[in-house]
Protein backbone atom coordinates (compact mmCIF):
# COMPACT_ATOMS: atom_id res chain seq x y z
CA UNK A 1 0.00 0.00 0.00
CA UNK A 2 1.31 3.44 -0.98
CA UNK A 3 0.77 6.01 1.77
CA UNK A 4 1.29 9.76 2.15
CA UNK A 5 0.51 12.49 4.68
CA UNK A 6 -3.19 12.35 3.77
CA UNK A 7 -3.60 8.61 4.32
CA UNK A 8 -6.16 7.92 7.06
CA UNK A 9 -5.07 6.06 10.20
CA UNK A 10 -8.02 3.71 9.81
CA UNK A 11 -6.83 2.68 6.35
CA UNK A 12 -3.39 1.86 7.73
CA UNK A 13 -4.82 -0.36 10.45
CA UNK A 14 -7.09 -2.16 8.01
CA UNK A 15 -4.18 -2.77 5.64
CA UNK A 16 -1.89 -4.17 8.33
CA UNK A 17 -2.95 -5.11 11.87
CA UNK A 18 0.58 -4.41 13.12
CA UNK A 19 0.22 -0.76 12.09
CA UNK A 20 -1.78 -0.05 15.26
CA UNK A 21 1.04 -1.01 17.63
CA UNK A 22 3.55 0.80 15.42
CA UNK A 23 1.54 4.04 15.59
CA UNK A 24 0.97 3.75 19.35
CA UNK A 25 4.74 3.42 19.81
CA UNK A 26 5.29 6.89 18.31
CA UNK A 27 3.67 8.90 21.09
CA UNK A 28 1.94 8.26 24.45
CA UNK A 29 -0.94 10.37 23.15
CA UNK A 30 -1.83 7.55 20.76
CA UNK A 31 -2.60 5.17 23.63
CA UNK A 32 -6.25 6.21 23.18
CA UNK A 33 -6.28 4.16 19.98
CA UNK A 34 -6.25 1.03 22.16
CA UNK A 35 -9.92 1.77 22.88
CA UNK A 36 -11.74 0.05 19.97
CA UNK A 37 -14.76 2.37 20.08
CA UNK A 38 -12.65 5.53 20.19
CA UNK A 39 -10.38 4.09 17.50
CA UNK A 40 -13.36 3.57 15.23
CA UNK A 41 -14.49 7.17 15.70
CA UNK A 42 -11.13 8.90 15.37
CA UNK A 43 -9.06 6.72 13.03
CA UNK A 44 -11.50 6.81 10.13
CA UNK A 45 -11.37 10.62 9.99
CA UNK A 46 -7.79 11.36 10.95
CA UNK A 47 -4.94 11.56 8.45
CA UNK A 48 -1.28 10.94 9.22
CA UNK A 49 -0.70 14.70 9.03
CA UNK A 50 -3.51 15.38 11.52
CA UNK A 51 -2.32 12.59 13.82
CA UNK A 52 1.17 14.08 13.80
CA UNK A 53 -0.27 17.34 15.16
CA UNK A 54 -2.19 15.44 17.80
CA UNK A 55 0.87 13.45 18.86
CA UNK A 56 3.27 16.36 18.78
CA UNK A 57 5.48 14.53 16.31
CA UNK A 58 6.38 14.60 12.61
CA UNK A 59 4.83 12.89 9.59
CA UNK A 60 8.24 11.31 9.03
CA UNK A 61 7.94 9.52 12.37
CA UNK A 62 4.96 7.63 10.96
CA UNK A 63 6.80 6.79 7.78
CA UNK A 64 9.76 5.45 9.80
CA UNK A 65 7.66 2.91 11.73
CA UNK A 66 5.34 1.98 8.86
CA UNK A 67 7.95 1.39 6.17
CA UNK A 68 9.30 -1.80 7.84
CA UNK A 69 5.73 -3.17 7.72
CA UNK A 70 5.77 -3.05 3.92
CA UNK A 71 4.10 0.31 3.30
CA UNK A 72 5.44 2.30 0.37
CA UNK A 73 6.04 5.96 1.17
CA UNK A 74 5.04 8.84 -1.11
CA UNK A 75 6.76 11.92 0.27
CA UNK A 76 5.89 14.16 -2.67
CA UNK A 77 2.92 15.61 -0.79
CA UNK A 78 4.05 18.59 1.22
CA UNK A 79 2.45 19.12 4.60
CA UNK A 80 1.49 22.67 5.43
CA UNK A 81 2.59 23.76 8.87
CA UNK A 82 0.40 26.56 10.19
CA UNK A 83 0.73 28.71 13.24
CA UNK A 84 -2.63 30.19 14.26
CA UNK A 85 -0.93 33.19 15.88
CA UNK A 86 -2.78 35.47 18.25
CA UNK A 87 -6.53 35.26 18.64
CA UNK A 88 -8.19 37.32 15.86
CA UNK A 89 -9.58 40.62 17.04
CA UNK A 90 -13.20 39.79 16.23
CA UNK A 91 -12.98 36.71 18.48
CA UNK A 92 -11.22 38.64 21.24
CA UNK A 93 -13.99 41.25 21.18
CA UNK A 94 -16.78 38.69 21.55
CA UNK A 95 -18.62 38.67 24.84
CA UNK A 96 -18.98 35.31 26.67
CA UNK A 97 -22.68 35.29 25.74
CA UNK A 98 -21.71 35.18 22.06
CA UNK A 99 -19.63 32.02 22.44
CA UNK A 100 -21.22 28.58 22.66
CA UNK A 101 -18.81 26.18 24.37
CA UNK A 102 -18.77 22.40 24.00
CA UNK A 103 -16.28 20.16 25.80
CA UNK A 104 -16.25 16.85 23.90
CA UNK A 105 -13.62 15.16 26.05
CA UNK A 106 -16.17 13.45 28.35
CA UNK A 107 -18.09 12.24 25.28
CA UNK A 108 -14.97 10.73 23.71
CA UNK A 109 -13.94 9.21 27.06
CA UNK A 110 -17.19 7.21 26.99
CA UNK A 111 -16.32 5.97 23.51
CA UNK A 112 -19.10 7.98 21.86
CA UNK A 113 -18.98 10.14 18.74
CA UNK A 114 -19.67 13.86 19.39
CA UNK A 115 -20.10 14.77 15.71
CA UNK A 116 -23.93 14.78 15.73
CA UNK A 117 -24.00 17.10 18.75
CA UNK A 118 -21.39 19.39 17.21
CA UNK A 119 -23.34 19.65 13.95
CA UNK A 120 -26.52 20.38 15.88
CA UNK A 121 -24.85 23.28 17.68
CA UNK A 122 -23.16 24.63 14.54
CA UNK A 123 -26.52 24.61 12.73
CA UNK A 124 -27.91 27.29 15.06
CA UNK A 125 -24.80 29.46 15.04
CA UNK A 126 -25.58 33.09 14.17
CA UNK A 127 -23.21 35.48 12.31
CA UNK A 128 -22.27 37.23 15.55
CA UNK A 129 -21.54 34.02 17.45
CA UNK A 130 -18.80 31.39 17.66
CA UNK A 131 -18.68 27.75 18.70
CA UNK A 132 -15.70 26.74 20.86
CA UNK A 133 -14.90 23.03 20.88
CA UNK A 134 -12.67 21.81 23.71
CA UNK A 135 -10.83 18.62 22.90
CA UNK A 136 -7.71 16.69 23.87
CA UNK A 137 -6.33 17.05 20.34
CA UNK A 138 -6.59 19.33 17.31
CA UNK A 139 -9.72 18.08 15.45
CA UNK A 140 -8.44 18.43 11.90
CA UNK A 141 -11.15 16.24 10.29
CA UNK A 142 -13.85 18.43 11.86
CA UNK A 143 -12.01 21.57 10.78
CA UNK A 144 -11.82 20.34 7.19
CA UNK A 145 -15.49 19.36 7.22
CA UNK A 146 -16.74 22.71 8.49
CA UNK A 147 -14.41 24.73 6.28
CA UNK A 148 -16.09 23.10 3.29
CA UNK A 149 -19.40 24.32 4.71
CA UNK A 150 -18.20 27.93 4.81
CA UNK A 151 -16.94 28.24 8.38
CA UNK A 152 -13.66 29.77 9.48
CA UNK A 153 -11.62 28.39 12.35
CA UNK A 154 -8.94 29.34 14.82
CA UNK A 155 -7.38 27.11 17.45
CA UNK A 156 -5.26 27.43 20.55
CA UNK A 157 -3.24 24.71 22.30
CA UNK A 158 -3.66 25.33 26.02
CA UNK A 159 -1.56 22.26 26.88
CA UNK A 160 -0.82 18.93 25.13
CA UNK A 161 -4.21 17.53 26.26
CA UNK A 162 -6.29 20.68 25.91
CA UNK A 163 -7.10 22.20 22.51
CA UNK A 164 -9.69 24.92 21.97
CA UNK A 165 -10.94 25.23 18.39
CA UNK A 166 -13.24 28.08 17.43
CA UNK A 167 -15.71 27.93 14.55
CA UNK A 168 -17.52 30.95 13.16
CA UNK A 169 -19.18 32.01 9.94
CA UNK A 170 -17.06 33.85 7.41
CA UNK A 171 -19.38 36.85 7.47
CA UNK A 172 -18.61 37.25 11.20
CA UNK A 173 -15.01 38.28 10.53
CA UNK A 174 -16.07 40.36 7.53
CA UNK A 175 -18.60 42.26 9.62
CA UNK A 176 -16.32 42.72 12.60
CA UNK A 177 -13.35 43.89 10.51
CA UNK A 178 -15.29 46.11 8.11
CA UNK A 179 -14.45 49.82 8.45
CA UNK A 180 -17.26 51.85 10.03
CA UNK A 181 -17.64 55.47 8.98
CA UNK A 182 -18.24 58.05 11.72
CA UNK A 183 -19.90 61.41 11.29
CA UNK A 184 -18.16 64.74 11.40
CA UNK A 185 -19.22 67.14 14.15
CA UNK A 186 -20.97 69.44 11.67
CA UNK A 187 -22.93 66.57 10.07
CA UNK A 188 -23.88 65.28 13.50
CA UNK A 189 -25.10 68.70 14.69
CA UNK A 190 -27.04 69.16 11.46
CA UNK A 191 -28.82 65.84 11.92
CA UNK A 192 -29.68 66.66 15.54
CA UNK A 193 -31.09 70.02 14.48
CA UNK A 194 -33.11 68.38 11.71
CA UNK A 195 -35.02 66.22 14.20
CA UNK A 196 -35.46 68.99 16.74
CA UNK A 197 -37.25 67.66 19.82
CA UNK A 198 -38.22 64.40 18.15
CA UNK A 199 -35.40 62.48 19.82
CA UNK A 200 -35.70 59.39 22.01
CA UNK A 201 -32.59 58.62 24.09
CA UNK A 202 -31.44 55.34 25.61
CA UNK A 203 -28.22 54.38 27.42
CA UNK A 204 -26.98 50.79 26.98
CA UNK A 205 -23.42 51.25 28.24
CA UNK A 206 -23.92 49.34 31.48
CA UNK A 207 -25.98 46.49 30.04
CA UNK A 208 -24.42 43.00 29.74
CA UNK A 209 -24.28 41.33 26.32
CA UNK A 210 -26.49 40.77 24.38
CA UNK A 211 -28.81 43.27 26.13
CA UNK A 212 -27.51 46.37 24.28
CA UNK A 213 -28.49 45.05 20.86
CA UNK A 214 -31.82 43.68 22.14
CA UNK A 215 -32.67 46.96 23.87
CA UNK A 216 -31.87 49.01 20.76
CA UNK A 217 -33.99 46.80 18.51
CA UNK A 218 -36.89 46.85 21.00
CA UNK A 219 -36.72 50.66 21.15
CA UNK A 220 -36.74 50.89 17.35
CA UNK A 221 -39.85 48.71 17.16
CA UNK A 222 -41.83 51.42 19.01
CA UNK A 223 -40.01 54.47 17.63
CA UNK A 224 -42.47 56.97 16.09
CA UNK A 225 -42.11 57.38 12.32
CA UNK A 226 -40.48 60.82 12.42
CA UNK A 227 -38.24 60.30 15.47
CA UNK A 228 -34.54 59.48 15.83
CA UNK A 229 -33.15 57.10 18.45
CA UNK A 230 -30.15 58.56 20.31
CA UNK A 231 -28.05 55.68 21.71
CA UNK A 232 -25.27 55.99 24.28
CA UNK A 233 -23.03 52.94 23.79
CA UNK A 234 -19.58 51.90 25.01
CA UNK A 235 -18.47 50.54 21.61
CA UNK A 236 -19.44 50.56 17.95
CA UNK A 237 -22.02 47.75 17.71
CA UNK A 238 -20.65 46.16 14.53
CA UNK A 239 -23.05 43.22 14.59
CA UNK A 240 -26.05 45.52 14.93
CA UNK A 241 -25.28 47.50 11.77
CA UNK A 242 -26.28 44.83 9.20
CA UNK A 243 -29.48 44.25 11.18
CA UNK A 244 -30.32 47.96 10.93
CA UNK A 245 -29.84 47.86 7.19
CA UNK A 246 -32.14 44.84 6.89
CA UNK A 247 -34.80 46.70 8.88
CA UNK A 248 -34.38 49.79 6.65
CA UNK A 249 -32.83 52.05 9.26
CA UNK A 250 -29.93 54.44 8.70
CA UNK A 251 -27.45 55.51 11.37
CA UNK A 252 -24.73 57.99 12.23
CA UNK A 253 -21.90 57.33 14.68
CA UNK A 254 -19.66 59.53 16.76
CA UNK A 255 -16.81 58.21 18.93
CA UNK A 256 -16.50 60.52 21.92
CA UNK A 257 -13.80 58.68 23.85
CA UNK A 258 -12.65 55.19 24.77
CA UNK A 259 -15.72 53.39 26.03
CA UNK A 260 -18.12 56.08 24.82
CA UNK A 261 -19.87 56.03 21.45
CA UNK A 262 -22.96 57.97 20.42
CA UNK A 263 -25.32 56.73 17.74
CA UNK A 264 -28.31 58.18 15.90
CA UNK A 265 -30.68 55.67 14.27
CA UNK A 266 -33.53 56.76 12.03
CA UNK A 267 -35.70 55.42 9.23
CA UNK A 268 -34.28 55.51 5.73
CA UNK A 269 -37.26 57.43 4.39
CA UNK A 270 -36.12 60.40 6.46
CA UNK A 271 -33.02 60.89 4.28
Amino acid sequence: MVINANTKIGALIRANKNALDAIISISPRFDKLKNPVLRKIVAARTSIAAAAKIGGCQVGDFFNVLKPLGFEIDESLSVEKTNPGNRPGYLARMEPSQVSELDVRPILAKGEDPLALIMQKIKWLKPNQALKIINSFYPEPLVNLLRKQGYETWYEEINPDHFETWFFRKESSAIANAPVATSSESDWDSLIADFGDKIKSIDVRDLPMPKPMMTILESLSTLPEDYVLFVHHKRIPVYLLPELKDRQFSYSLREIDTGEVQMLIYRQNHE
